[in-house]
Formats: structure tokens, C-alpha cells, sequence
């Protein structure tokens, strides 16, 4: 059984505090904020050692993931079987644009009276794209820059940064 102390000075003698192993060598170690004498066997549930191997575990994860993002930018041919098919980026490429072009995008519809499927069947461009366009999410959407400069002409807004 073992004692259960913080080792305010008592002689643990050679018993582990921790799971009261008898005649052992015992090492003095930090478990849960508490100062014990312990067992070779129960050392590894000493805090500082944890927190060590835990910063290590992170560190490595970090430089995994470093590793894996530039090994997508760096390889020779790019997958882009996640692209649409038949679309043509380089011809509609989506302009820089300013930080705030959802919200504006959002207001001049609003100001101008229309409802978002309204004003989408007005520039033939799909809901779900000035969907995205007013949620700021152009780049993940894959918006051409030919529904921006609609959107931009119709509403009478610059969403483009020069």
C-alpha cells in the first residue's frame, strides 16, 4: 500500500510513495505538484520529464508538418485534380483583393434592395459563388475574377486592391 506522502521530511526509507514498492532505491521527483520519493518503475510519472518529452513530441510535429507544406509547394507537378474541369484559371484569375470585400459586397447588395438569389440571377453567376464572395471566401471558392469585376460594375463598388 503505498503512503500517499508529499515528502514534508518523513524518511520514506526505501518504500516508492507512489506505489509502495518495498527495499527499493527510491529518486526524488515531482508528480502532480507533490515531492515524492519513487521506484525506478513509477520515475517515468515525474512531470518534468513528461513536459520535456511532450515540448519534444510538439516540436517534432511542428517540423512534420513544416516539412509535408513545403514538399506541396516544392514538387515539380502540382496535383490539380481538385480543380474543376474544363475551367480556365489563367484566363479568369481572381484579382488581389481589399480586406473588407465581403462586407462591402454585402452592404451595396443590401443598400440596392437585393436578395442574394435575386441579384446572382441578374449577373448569371451561381448563389453559391457571390455567396462565397460576400463571406470573404473568393480564394477557397475558386471565384473568377470575372464574377468580381460583374459584381463590382453591377453594384458600383471597388472590391479590387490596385
Amino acid at each position: 500500500m503505498a503512503k500517499y506522502s508529499t515528502g514534508g521530511g518523513i524518511d520514506s526509507g526505501d518504500s516508492c510513495e507512489l506505489c509502495g514498492a518495498t527495499g527499493v532505491d527510491t529518486s526524488s521527483v515531482n508528480v502532480a505538484g507533490a515531492q515524492l520519493q519513487v521506484c525506478s518503475d513509477c520515475a517515468q510519472h515525474d512531470d518534468s520529464v513528461k513536459q520535456s518529452a511532450d515540448s519534444s513530441q510538439d516540436e517534432n510535429r511542428k517540423k512534420r508538418a513544416a516539412k509535408n507544406t513545403a514538399r506541396m509547394h516544392d514538387s515539380v507537378q502540382p496535383d490539380s485534380s481538385h480543380w474543376e474541369s474544363g475551367a480556365d484559371y489563367d484566363d479568369d484569375q481572381l484579382p488581389y483583393l481589399v480586406s473588407d470585400y465581403g462586407e462591402q459586397v454585402t452592404n451595396a447588395r443590401q443598400e440596392a434592395g437585393y436578395q442574394l438569389e435575386e441579384l446572382a440571377n441578374e449577373l448569371n453567376v451561381t448563389e453559391n459563388d457571390l455567396l462565397a464572395l460576400e463571406q470573404g471566401r473568393a480564394v477557397q471558392a475558386g471565384i473568377g475574377g470575372s464574377v468580381v469585376a460583374a459584381v463590382e460594375e453591377y453594384l458600383d463598388i471597388t472590391l479590387t486592391d490596385e
